[in-house]
């Protein structure tokens, strides 16, 4: 399975985080994860009554990414900045199962799009590229999402993800044991912090849920990686 960079995006440069994880156990978060995310939420809420959601740096850069690929920020807010958005209506992310709470976690610690999707549900490679009028997919927003002029990221069979919405098809559940997390990272950011960011993120989620990970990083010189490279 390869995961690689559509040509068309050359022009963009996208960085686009890969983390591989195989053996882990999905469950319902430790009581301590709870607390650290819900402190972590209250504490951006005080932070974003002095610096609003749009002026935050990751959330400004990818609504600046955002228009350059073609699409509005205002209509389609990526889900970085969704997410800071309820937190700042106090509408704190409740628990869900502790790989998407480490996921939305991330989100909110790095201001960037980040997309968990379960290996086993994904057939043939995987290419990041993006929407036309005819990408769409039913979102875990319980809506039939339209990806025109948004990142997407399709297999086999299809779309299946993108920094604005995920699909249904391939969410991580309790039975899932490999995944694969994608990390829409701020252009801006040097490699090296896009490696160490990915370390740091692999680490913790495997301290919550075992098993090992491997990362990779996509970008205009490194559009390709093959998957079987990850898996000892």
């Amino acid at each position: 399975m390869n995961i690689s960079l559509h040509d068309s995006l050359s022009t963009y440069n996208l960085k686009i985080g890969i983390i591989y994880y195989n053996k882990i156990v999905v469950s319902d978060s430790p009581q301590m994860i709870k607390g650290r995310i819900q402190l972590y939420q209250e504490n951006l809420f005080l932070e974003m009554q002095e610096i609003p959601v749009t002026e935050r740096a990751g959330i400004a850069e990818w609504r600046k990414l955002w228009k350059t690929l073609g699409a509005d920020p205002n209509r389609y807010r990526h889900s970085a900045e969704s997410l800071m958005r309820r937190i700042s209506k106090q509408n704190y992310l409740t628990p869900f199962h502790s790989a998407v709470d480490l996921n939305n976690f991330f989100s909110l610690q790095y201001e960037v799009p980040i997309g968990i999707y379960d290996i086993d549900k994904l057939q043939g490679d995987i290419e990041v590229a993006l929407g036309n009028e005819e990408t769409s997919y039913e979102g875990l927003n319980g809506r039939h999402n339209s990806l025109k002029n948004i990142l997407y990221t399709h297999d086999k069979l299809g779309p299946f993800g993108s920094p604005f919405v995920d699909s249904k098809r391939t969410a991580v559940t309790e039975q899932t044991t490999s995944a694969l997390q994608i990390f829409y990272l701020r252009p801006s950011q040097s490699d090296e912090d896009c490696k160490e960011l990915l370390a740091a993120a692999g680490k913790m989620f495997t301290q919550v849920n075992g098993g090992d990970f491997t990362t990779a990083l996509l970008t205009n010189t490194l559009k390709k990686v093959d998957i079987n490279d990850f898996i000892s």
